[in-house]
């Protein structure tokens, strides 16, 4: 799983600059990469806490962002996507709100109002479905050294329309498996 993930860190957030400020902590190994064997959400819930924890203990030069994996729950999307308020809760409960938020990856990610085979999803779309556990002072500093920052996303949906279904495969990622139809 952490090959996996290492790999579409790799090929396509990093490789396609899906995220513009990933390859610097990348390089610094300020990232911590995490299996949970949760297989419920209140044992999911539980490794988010530890995480959170351990993220906000740990100095940001050793750790800048903590990715948890959770291979064993929350498969359906919508299920996930749901979960996304108890993982901002956690955050809120801990204390953490203006310190830490939350990026949600998951195989079958689906933006609102678009097709479940539409490129531009693979923005998000990831080997396993994971939490994306960030340093807000980190975020607000490379956004503020980031020409256009705003636009990132703009950007993410362009470079995925270029790449296209075939430009995706091409990366050769375990997963996610690209739907039958892709646009």
């Amino acid at each position: 799983m952490s090959d996996a993930t290492r790999s579409w860190l790799e090929r396509a957030v990093i490789g396609l600059q899906l995220c513009p400020f990933a390859n610097a902590v990348y390089l610094k190994e300020q990232i911590r990469i995490t299996v949970s064997l949760a297989k419920t959400t209140g044992e999911l819930r539980d490794a988010l806490d530890i995480e959170l924890r351990a993220l906000s203990q740990t100095d940001a030069t050793v750790v800048d962002t903590t990715l948890l994996i959770h291979p064993m729950v929350l498969n359906d999307f919508l299920d996930f996507n749901d979960f996304l308020a108890v993982a901002n809760d956690a955050v809120e409960a801990m204390g953490l709100r203006g310190v830490v938020q939350i990026a949600s990856f998951h195989p079958a990610y689906q933006f609102a109002g678009t097709s479940m085979h539409d490129i531009t999803n693979f923005t998000n779309r990831s080997p396993y479905p994971m939490l994306q556990l960030l340093r807000e002072a980190s975020v607000s500093r490379a956004i503020a050294v980031y020409p256009d920052a705003h636009n990132i996303y703009r950007r993410n949906l362009e470079t995925m329309r270029r790449l296209g279904a075939a430009g995706w495969e091409e990366l050769k990622l375990e997963s996610p498996t690209l739907p039958h139809g892709a646009e």
